[in-house]
């Protein structure tokens, strides 16, 4: 399979170099020239499998620069049974458990469960798997340095890159993330992370600050040529990197799968998928799902209040220049949304001019825009904070489910569809995090009462809920803190450089 740059599309590159560069040196972002097609026997070959063998037999697909041994490989020791479980001591991956990675709630309700990874949050179900595909796209690619992973993250991203890259030989890690713009839990994964090879930093801003920081010293030649003296260069762990984002694509068609094998809904029955969304690059996966050939009807994008997506996705005009908030979902506390670059070289029809030209737009004028009718297979929904909190409530009162802020602001936008629409399509609703890394907006959501501190309040929700706290979000209590810079977006560049180059 053939990668070009979304700014370029004569910039051609095999799948491996394409997960090793991150980012193309027109700061375009590497897709699929084409989707591969889901077809019928493949459908049927990926039902009786676990979700690793889904997985590779996915992945194979679209890594064409990998052998189906390889890919096997990497997924087996990805998404075994010792990083993803069940509290009950269910995998995730075994073929023969239902009602693990997909909860029902009702006849239309169905929830994707995507946090039972070791940072609890959905971006273990990528950033698991990347540390492989990267360092082998090196080998294949023959690379011999030392490749520096740099990542703006609002809160999730940061801990799954760090605790995947963990020791990784070959690998550096530096992850910035926004000074006042992630819970407390988040924080303390983040600052506290072991290895030798990691490097964190906030950045005073939100994340916008920090994401654009980051790629700007993804292009800045003195830098990239200072790595380079030292015998490192440059990659990403965000959804920008390619191999970041496949390994989403899969859960939706695995979800989809496990709604079928239990009768859920009928084979060839169309679905409609909501997800919970700030850098866009979660939808996404469940675009590329859908034009592969997932039955798939309506793509729900939900938006807290920095719902500048929202207002992109019913009207087609994209304007960043707008308040930013700061929310009790911080992981989608984000204005400037990478991934609907990707969006925009699909819906053009592969026409690179089409997106360079908007891309310049945002970044002169802070907007663009594009014909609604190319939209249409998507309703965009936002909520603020105080309906996040009610459906906090509602949900865990009404159907004894206990669900995060991020996974809220889905269900609200999940349910004001059926509402407005009338529409009672079987529902595939992403469920993004623990609520546990969210505990204190969740508890105070529940109770009514804010709690001391982040452990005060994960024990007191643990109390109230009867449900037990993941042993990696209790085990941060007393850990030592390795990581207190702080620094400015304009400062991102030699920050980074002084963690990458010791």
């Amino acid at each position: 399979m053939i990668y070009v740059s979304t700014r370029d599309r004569m910039r051609e590159v095999p799948s491996a170099r394409a997960i090793m560069d991150g980012i193309a040196p027109d700061g375009g972002l590497y897709t699929p020239a084409a989707l591969p097609t889901l077809t019928h026997a493949l459908m049927e070959e990926l039902k009786p499998l676990g979700y690793a063998g889904r997985a590779a037999k996915i992945l194979s697909l679209f890594l064409t620069d990998f052998t189906a041994e390889e890919l096997a490989e990497y997924t087996r020791a990805a998404y075994n049974p010792g990083k993803f479980a069940h509290p009950k001591g269910y995998p995730v991956s075994a073929p023969d458990v239902d009602g693990i990675a997909v909860r029902t709630l009702n006849k239309v309700e169905n929830m994707l469960e995507l946090y039972w990874g070791p940072t609890s949050a959905f971006k273990d179900m990528a950033l698991q798997l990347l540390p492989y595909l990267l360092t082998a796209s090196m080998k294949k690619c023959g690379e011999t340095r030392t490749v520096c992973i740099l990542v703006a993250t609002s809160g999730d991203t940061g801990k799954a890159a760090l605790e995947g890259f963990r020791d990784v030989p070959g690998t550096q890690i530096v992850v910035f993330y926004p000074r006042e713009g992630v819970s407390d839990v988040q924080r303390l994964q983040m600052v506290t992370q072991e290895g030798d090879n990691v490097g964190v930093c906030a950045v005073e801003g939100n994340f916008d600050d920090a994401q654009t920081g980051v790629k700007k010293t993804f292009g800045d030649p003195e830098v990239r040529a200072e790595l380079a003296r030292h015998g490192r260069l440059f990659s990403s762990a965000n959804s920008i990197n390619f191999g970041r984002l496949v390994p989403q694509i899969v859960y939706y068609i695995s979800g989809y799968l496990d709604l079928v094998r239990r009768g859920a809904i009928h084979d060839g029955e169309r679905i409609n998928i909501c997800v919970p969304t700030g850098n866009f690059g979660n939808i996404l996966a469940a675009v590329f799902a859908k034009h592969m050939g997932l039955p798939v009807g309506k793509l729900i994008c939900a938006s807290n209040a920095n719902n500048v997506l929202t207002d992109f996705l019913n009207t087609g005009v994209y304007d960043c220049n707008r308040p930013f908030h700061k929310t009790l979902s911080p992981s989608m506390d984000i204005l400037i949304s990478s991934n609907v670059e990707r969006l925009l070289y699909y819906i053009s029809g592969g026409d690179t001019a089409y997106v360079r030209e908007r891309m310049e737009s945002l970044k002169i004028t802070g907007r663009y825009e594009v014909n609604p009718e190319l939209l249409r297979e998507f309703t965009g929904i936002c909520c603020d904070d105080t309906v996040t909190r009610a459906t906090i409530r509602e949900v865990f009162e009404r159907d004894g489910y206990l669900i995060d802020p991020h996974t809220a602001v889905a269900v609200y936008a999940a349910r004001e569809y059926r509402k407005r629409t009338g529409d009672d399509t079987p529902q595939l609703i992403a469920s993004t995090a623990s609520a546990f890394k969210f505990c204190a907006g969740v508890l105070e959501a529940l109770t009514g009462h804010p709690a001391d501190n982040d452990f005060d309040a994960i024990d007191r929700l643990a109390e109230y809920t009867h449900e037990p706290s993941p042993a990696p979000l209790t085990g941060l209590r007393g850990k030592d803190i390795r990581f207190s810079g702080c620094t400015t977006k304009d400062g991102i560049s030699d920050a980074a450089l002084k963690l990458l180059i010791k």
